[in-house]
């Protein structure tokens, strides 16, 4: 190795060139030369060195080179004085050859202290240039350092399987690297793996050896280099060869080593001894409890053949694969044949796995045990158990911060925190470190005396007591931490130990900032500060002030004022829990207070370490009749976990014992100690500094017996069948298989192949093809030979052991397939086997075709149809690798085989599946959602055809759930739940369920997206529960006007409660609010006597029963209220109307079929007191009393209605009780709407439209029953209004109206009507006067005109009798305008004659008008009708007309009033 030292120079100090003789001298020239010779063969990669150095590479003194190999240093001369000295001896010898041998002895002497005297001289100075180099070395280390570089690195190896091998390399760098050996990029740990791994680092030659190689061990090695310059790498690979057949005997044998397995035992003689030693441990110690405070002793005897006298293994005992070292806590014992390991107090501390290892020269060989210590007995009943490992970290001249384990046993109660204990070294004292206990379980330690030695123990204290302290820490000193490395000083030859320091201070210069400043920790009982020296100290050791500052004000408050720092950390203490803090730090010297550092960002006091969560399913596992295999899952993010706690205990008793008094770091853990046969339920919590979470589900319970032979009968499994070639390429076959029959009674772990050639039909010798257990059924065979032909044989394996072979598969020839299309699909199984359906999975083909295959076909046929019954179930490809299959009949059995298609086409057909009967087992379950009242969903399946061994694995579209991110699984007994977290689209899907070692027992479920946006409805219902309601909030009015307001609930419990809310105020019972909450049937009132303006707003129910709510709103505002408001109030009013007489139905008319008017009323609480009397126009017209009824009917009839009745009419009820009125007013368009009605029932009365002839011509006419002068009737002449003159004309006699067409001609002929107008549709009445009804009547017209021609004197004569003595007629006195100016008197006289006396009638503007104060209408003496008003205005101007009527006709005269005031008068004159 270049430039490095040998050997023999670290051990051996030399301070001179004196050696015994020259035969060593030459000896060593030999060496060096030699040396020299292989160093120049490489590069130099360091520089000449002096030093000498011990294994920890410190300094310990100078060397003096030897001879270096080159021949100066060989001889101690150089190239000219060597020469001097041959020329100057031959000269003697030529001069005087028989000169004495001690005259030459004398010559040489000279000549050797010349070259002697000149060697020191050369090496004095060489001395000193090199310490003057180290000296600035020592200046600037930087100077030294360099990184690692690989001065050999490892080279590759192949080996035979059961050999050793050995990778090793040099590597050079400063300071020494770290070294660390990789398999395929995972660390190689000795301890892991005792006695397969071998590593050694010695003189910078680093080396792994694997002892007896497997394939396993065929891996890429990697060896990292590492120190604070850089990493460095290098590569090598080991590859392990194994026979196909047996193995040689004339192999060359694995290489010997110090330690090898104990396989290796018989492998051959050790070269040490030549003897091979068999090492045999009998009475071994067994699973041991013992308790704090006891003593223990565990021990076994060890045989080792052949005996050697005095020969004495390496007797190594380990605790959790920790090498145990002599101690006061635990004493080793080896008596030649027995190794005993004593403990002289038990603690929990000593709890764990102790294995015992006895190492010989051919190998060694263990035994391991568990050791359970419980806790002592309390000194106070309920008192906790005592903490355990206790242990000191970062430890400052300032403070020690100790930290701890929680106890597994708290006593009952919670522990409410640790009180902490130190002794000084030297002392018996025990002082008291914290006044509170402190739950957390790390504490800083302060209050220590710098230079002194400490020791700690730790009490835990419940509301019960004080626990027994725990066992001691080991010593530690209070000191420095950079103290403590410069302790590790120099040594040199001449000076002994030296101390490294600083230099002398340089005054004046205040220190710079502090650097980096953090906060490490925080609880809510302390804080740790730490931060890095200042670039600039000043030259000058520096010392420290903390300030702190609450977040949010810039008052800074220095925390240390009397005494700062040296340390660069601190502990600060009495902060306000929940307040958040900032820190910053200063330095200071001699020279003054240097600026403070950057501040930390605000700190929360409080504990930043959050206690685990719970750990996860516990699932317990039959071990020994006395052991429970129990594991778990992890607590999920827990940070800094410390270990798990078990408990156990029998079911039914509640009582829970610790499984382990020390926490386990794995998620398995054997709890020994158990009752044979009892059934036992387990529990697990973690624990961190933080503290212990809480305790897990409880475990399923299970029966404590050994795992097999404990009543469950488990077997190997049976063979596998149908073996198949999924692929084939030149040198490989994929092969699949079925499944065997019976897997034993246990989970089957795994499958092994063998293969064998036939050649020309001839079997070869069969063949491992896989050495590890496959556990899929599909496993590629490699190593084949192209174009040959193989059989194979699949076996399988359980818990139980391997099954026997399968039978010989078919021949198959290994040749590469080039088919374009897929091969077959394999591994098909049948689910959910229902009467009508059933679900078929399958794998897709290892081999592709040129193209990806991208869908399946599915065919079916009954089991025992012929080939060609073969049918597709499905007509277009699948993508999926599952398919349902429905519309099976039930209690038939089918097969199914399954083709994969791509591109290029569809490829071969599946193996046929085994005959499945489409029938529904007994008992078989569904899968069932449910949504819990939290609005969990889960998917629940039960099954109760379960043995021990059976599992419930769920899938999603049929692959198995392993990411627990969206479902959660819970199983207990026969049922299994699968738990939605948070539903969402990404769920939707097929859920199915497989139960494992049943008969198929298997269900799915569909989950789309309607039913999962039905589920998530649901769910929120649940979860936010709403109370349904039969009505939603109404109001209504009850009798006197009060206001209900009301809703029903569907269902309300015992507890269920209301508040009413008005406008957001909530209301309560008064004398304005009445409520009433009917729990039976639901009904929510309230109830109002009145509303005012100030109740307009929001009413509002809010409902509660439980964790359900609900509440129903009414808005009143606005025109709603108001008319709510004003209902009221007419209701109230109708109540007190109705305390009296009152009107059931008001005032309304009736008309009758003979036209005459009923008006009429209904009225009630009538009694014998009660009038009732009649008003029109406010003048009383009728009076009825005594009335003889209670509740009845009041009538008033009109018998021929005219504009004289035209009017108000009201009725009033009284009595002693009160009185009511109803009004009800026939004027204006009331009286017209009256008198429509009347006309209509007029109009309904007529008859049909006739003809008849007269001596003037013809005559149409119709009967009404009764005729009103106010009727109006309209004639029509082909559909258009007649309008009359002499020849035609109208009229009315009687009840007969009438049409007179003289003179009658062919023109007149047509369709004629009467329409009568009743204010809605009217009626016509129509006759067609044409053709023979024309002819008919026109030649009766032509016969009465002759009569009348003959009789005209005696008519004439007649007429005018009646003209002039009876007929009604106005005789003059009209004038036909009149103007008159406003305010004056206007008086009009007609005379009027006729026989019988006619009725007088005065119009204005065609109304009717009766006399009153304003107008007065007169007719007297039968004879003079007068028109007088006595002050007019502008509102009497009109047209005005008087008709006079008797028996004999009717006759009317008509003028026009025009008022006017005097200004218009005077303008018209001008």
């Amino acid at each position: 190795m270049s430039g490095s030292l040998p050997f023999y120079q670290k051990h051996h100090r030399h301070y001179d060139r004196g050696y015994r003789s020259k035969e060593t001298e030459s000896k060593l020239s030999q060496y060096q030369s030699s040396s020299r010779y292989a160093a120049g063969s490489s590069t130099s990669r360091t520089k000449p060195t002096y030093l000498a150095v011990d294994r920890e590479n410190q300094i310990i003194g100078y060397v003096v080179p030897i001879f270096r190999g080159s021949q100066e240093f060989a001889t101690g001369l150089s190239g000219t004085q060597e020469s001097r000295v041959r020329d100057t001896a031959a000269y003697m010898a030529r001069r005087d050859m028989f000169t004495s041998g001690l005259e030459m002895e004398r010559s040489e002497q000279i000549s050797r202290k010349e070259v002697m005297r000149e060697s020191a001289e050369r090496i004095s100075q060489n001395k000193r240039i090199h310490e003057h180099e180290e000296h600035f070395k020592r200046m600037n280390e930087d100077s030294l350092m360099h990184a690692p570089e690989f001065v050999i690195k490892p080279r590759s190896h192949t080996v035979w399987e059961k050999q050793c091998v050995r990778l090793h390399c040099t590597v050079s760098g400063w300071p020494d690297p770290r070294v660390v050996w990789y398999k395929n990029n995972v660390a190689v740990d000795p301890l892991a793996n005792p006695g397969k791994y071998k590593v050694e680092s010695r003189y910078n030659v680093h080396s792994l050896e694997i002892n007896r190689c497997d394939f396993d061990d065929t891996a890429q090695y990697r060896v990292s280099a590492m120190n604070s310059k850089g990493e460095l790498s290098a590569f090598a690979s080991v590859v392990v060869k194994r026979f196909k057949g047996e193995v040689d005997e004339f192999l060359p044998a694995p290489r010997p080593l110090t330690l090898l397995s104990p396989a290796s035992s018989a492998e051959g003689p050790v070269s040490e001894y030549g003897i091979t030693f068999q090492t045999h441990i009998v009475d071994k110690f067994g699973v041991s409890f013992g308790r704090e405070g006891e003593t223990m002793s565990l021990g076994c005897t060890v045989v080792i053949y052949p005996a050697l006298h005095r020969y004495q293994p390496e007797v190594q005992w380990y605790r959790d694969d920790v090498l145990l070292s002599p101690s006061k806590w635990h004493h080793m014992h080896w008596s030649g044949d027995r190794a005993t390991l004593t403990f002289t107090h038990l603690n929990k501390e000593d709890e764990g796995l102790y294995t015992l290892r006895v190492t010989t020269k051919s190998g060694y060989e263990t035994y391991s045990a568990y050791v359970f210590v419980r806790d002592a007995d309390a000194e106070v009943e309920g008192a906790p158990g005592a903490p355990l490992d206790v242990r000191c970290l970062d430890a400052n001249k300032d403070y020690i911060i100790v930290t701890w384990k929680q106890p597994a046993v708290d006593g009952g109660n919670s522990i409410l925190g640790y009180f902490v204990d130190r002794c000084e070294i030297g002392t018996t004292h025990w002082i008291q470190c914290n006044d509170t206990p402190v739950k957390f379980a790390r504490f800083p330690v302060t209050g220590l005396v710098e230079g002194r030695s400490y020791i700690f123990r730790v009490r835990a204290v419940n509301k019960s007591g004080m626990s027994h302290p725990s066992r001691v820490s080991e010593p530690v000193a209070a000191m420095d931490p950079a103290d403590r490395a410069r302790m590790r000083g120099t040594s040199a030859p001449w000076t002994g130990q030296i101390i490294v320091t600083e230099e002398e201070p340089a005054e004046g210069v205040v220190p710079g900032q502090p650097l980096e400043l953090q906060v490490t920790e925080a609880t809510k009982n302390y804080v740790v500060l730490s931060w890095k020296p200042p670039g600039e100290k000043g030259l000058e050791g520096v010392m420290y002030y903390v300030e702190k500052c609450v977040s949010g004000t810039d008052s800074w408050q220095r925390v240390n004022t009397e005494i700062p720092v040296k340390s660069p950390r601190f502990a600060l203490f009495d902060l306000a829990e929940g307040k958040s803090y900032r820190f910053r730090v200063r330095c200071c010297n001699s020279a003054g207070v240097g600026e403070p550092s950057d501040p930390t960002e605000a700190t929360t006091v409080g504990d930043k370490l959050d206690i685990p969560s719970a750990p996860g399913k516990v699932v317990p596992t039959r071990n020994t009749d006395t052991s429970v295999v129990v594991s778990w899952e992890a607590s999920r993010d827990a940070k800094e976990l410390i270990g798990y706690y078990i408990e156990g205990s029998i079911v039914g008793s509640q009582v829970w014992e610790p499984c382990n008094n020390k926490p386990v770091n794995a998620t398995r853990f054997i709890c020994h100690g158990l009752i044979t046969g009892e059934k036992y339920v387990f529990r697990v919590r973690a624990v961190n500094a933080a503290g212990l979470s809480q305790f897990s589900q409880e475990s399923e319970p299970v029966e404590v017996k050994a795992a097999i032979g404990g009543g469950i009968p488990h077997a190997s499994p049976a063979p596998p069948y149908g073996i198949t070639v999924l692929e084939c390429v030149r040198d490989s076959m994929v092969l699949a298989w079925k499944q065997p029959t019976f897997i034993g009674g246990a989970d089957i772990t795994g499958y092994f192949v063998d293969y064998r050639e036939i050649i020309d039909g001839v079997p070869g010798k069969w063949h491992e093809a896989n050495i590890k257990a496959v556990s899929e059924r599909a496993y590629r065979v490699s190593d084949l030979k192209e174009n040959r032909k193989y059989q194979f044989q699949v076996r399988a394996a359980n818990m139980a052991g391997v099954g026997i072979p399968s039978l010989p598969s078919d021949t198959f020839l290994c040749e590469e397939w080039t088919i374009a299309v897929p091969g077959p699909p394999h591994d098909l199984q049948i689910r959910d086997v229902r009467n009508d359906s059933l679900v078929l999975l399958w794998k897709p083909p290892v081999y592709q075709g040129r193209n990806p295959v991208n869908g399946y076909y599915v065919d079916i046929k009954e089991a025992d149809a012929p080939e060609e019954a073969w049918r597709g179930v499905n007509n277009k490809a699948t993508e999926t690798t599952y398919i349902k299959i429905q519309n099976l009949k039930e209690g038939e059995s089918y097969v199914f085989r399954v083709r994969a298609q791509n591109k290029a086409g569809v490829g071969k057909t599946s193996d046929v599946t085994e005959p499945v009967p489409a029938l529904t087992k007994p008992g078989t379950k569904e899968i069932v959602v449910d949504v819990d009242d939290n609005g969990v969903i889960s998917l629940n399946f039960e099954c109760g055809d379960l043995i021990p061994d059976s599992k419930f694995v769920w899938s999603k579209n049929y692959e198995e759930i392993t990411d627990p991110s969206r479902l959660t699984i819970e199983t207990k007994g026969n049922k299994s739940k699968a738990v939605f977290n948070t539903p969402a689209e990404e769920d939707i899907g097929i859920y199915s369920c497989l139960v494992t070692h049943t008969d198929g027992a298997s269900a799915s479920y569909t989950l789309s997206e309607e039913e999962l946006k039905r589920l998530l409805e649901i769910s929120h219902d649940h979860k936010f529960p709403i109370i349904p309601l039969k009505s939603e909030l109404a109001v209504e009015l009850l009798e006197k006007g009060r206001v209900r307001f009301w809703l029903q609930a569907e269902k309300m419990s015992a507890n269920g409660k209301v508040d009413y809310v008005f406008n957001d105020n909530v209301l309560s019972q008064g004398e304005k609010y009445k409520m009433n909450f009917d729990k039976n049937t639901g009904v929510i009132e309230m109830i109002m006597e009145s509303l005012t303006p100030a109740d307009e707003g929001t009413f509002t129910f809010q409902l509660q029963d439980g964790k359900a709510t609900n509440q129903s709103s009414l808005v009143l505002i606005g025109e709603v209220f108001k008319g709510l408001q004003k209902e009221s109030e007419f209701q109230r009013k109708e109540w007190f109307r109705k305390q009296g007489p009152h009107f059931i139905e008001y005032l309304s008319y009736e008309v009758t079929p003979e036209c005459c008017v009923i008006l009429k009323c209904k009225v009630g609480n009538m009694k014998k007191e009660t009038s009732a009397l009649w008003y029109k126009d406010g003048h009383q017209i009728k009076a009825d009393e005594h009335l003889g009824f209670t509740e009845g009917v009041l009538k008033l009839e009109i018998a021929q209605i005219t504009t004289k009745d035209s009017g108000v009419y009201e009725v009033v009820l009284k009595d002693d009780r009160g009185k009511d009125t109803s009004t009800l007013n026939l004027t204006n368009q009331s009286f017209k709407d009256l008198m429509n009605e009347v006309f209509s029932f007029i109009a309904n009365s007529s008859t049909p439209l006739k003809i008849t002839s007269t001596d003037e011509g013809i005559r149409l006419y119709t009967f009404v029953s009764y005729y009103n002068d106010l009727l109006q009737v309209t004639w029509h002449y082909k559909d258009s209004a007649i309008a009359f003159s002499d020849r035609i004309k109208s009229g009315v006699v009687g009840e007969q109206l009438w049409l007179q067409i003289k003179e009658p001609t062919e023109k007149d002929m047509g369709k004629y009507a009467i329409e009568f107008n009743d204010g809605k549709g009217g009626l016509r009445r129509s006759v067609e006067l044409s053709g023979q009804a024309f002819d008919d009547a026109f030649a009766e017209f032509k016969r009465l005109n002759v009569l009348e021609i003959k009789n005209v004197f005696m008519v004439i004569i007649k007429v005018n009798y009646d003209v002039l003595s009876g007929r009604a007629r106005v005789a003059g006195g009209l004038p036909d305008v009149v103007t008159i100016q406003e305010g004056k008197a206007l008086n009009l006289t007609c005379n009027i004659s006729g026989d019988p006396v006619p009725e007088v009638t005065w119009l204005k503007n065609d109304r009717e008008i009766t006399s009153d104060d304003h107008c007065i209408l007169k007719f007297e003496s039968g004879k003079f009708a007068s028109f007088t008003i006595t002050g007019v205005n502008t509102s009497d101007s009109g047209k005005y007309s008087i008709l006079v009527k008797n028996k004999y006709g009717t006759e009317s005269g008509d003028f026009t009033v025009s008022v006017f005031i005097p200004e218009d008068v005077g303008g018209k004159k001008k």
